[in-house]
């Protein structure tokens, strides 16, 4: 699950390691995908420790879920603040290689080195887990996780709506085949059909 809506994903502002609070929006997204879990019934469930997920599982009703520093969001470095119309304003070019996972921005994560933290941090949890693991994280994880399961592009990838769910089904947390089940699913509907990054 991608947390709900922050007040900076509602400014189209990159947050990466910085935070900001739920808006009044994200969290009746987190409180709508409660129902949601009612049905689906995780047997463990694990968040990023970053405050907009610690926020977001808190609501959903997991509020002592372990936190796990792995899966926090793309370190953004200095583009870290600004919104995502003046980065596109005025480094055209390097934030379309950004998108793709071909550019970082000074003092920022590199691509590769992301997808390898979250893979890495999603097969230990997966292992631990006795059944169906609820990972509450951020768009660039479940687009990093897409990219290491499911050899997914990084530029084919769509952003994650807040507040929303994607489902992959693993014959084993160490290989075998991994199937995609459902993207971006949830009962709250986006207020445009772009979603904000992270």
């Amino acid at each position: 699950m991608r947390h709900g809506e922050t007040i900076w994903n509602a400014e189209q502002r990159l947050q990466g390691h910085d935070n900001a609070p739920l808006s009044a929006r994200g969290r009746e997204q987190a409180l709508a995908f409660r129902h949601l879990l009612q049905e689906l019934g995780p047997k463990a469930v694990v968040s990023s420790d970053l405050g907009r997920c610690r926020e977001t599982v808190a609501l959903i009703g997991f509020p002592d879920a372990p936190a796990d520093a792995r899966l926090r969001e793309l370190n953004m470095g200095e583009w870290t603040g600004h919104s995502k119309p003046d980065l596109i304003a005025k480094y055209p070019r390097e934030y379309w290689a950004w998108r793709a996972g071909t550019h970082h921005p000074k003092g920022g994560e590199r691509w590769q080195n992301f997808r390898a933290r979250v893979e890495e941090a999603l097969r230990d949890w997966l292992a631990r887990a006795d059944g169906d693991l609820l990972a509450v994280v951020h768009s660039g994880v479940i687009r990093a996780a897409l990219s290491a399961f499911l050899e997914l592009p990084q530029a084919r990838i769509v952003p994650v709506t807040p507040g929303t769910a994607t489902m992959l089904q693993f014959d084993d947390p160490f290989g075998g085949d991994v199937k995609l089940e459902g993207y971006n699913l949830g009962l709250f509907a986006p207020e445009s059909a772009e979603a904000v990054p992270d």
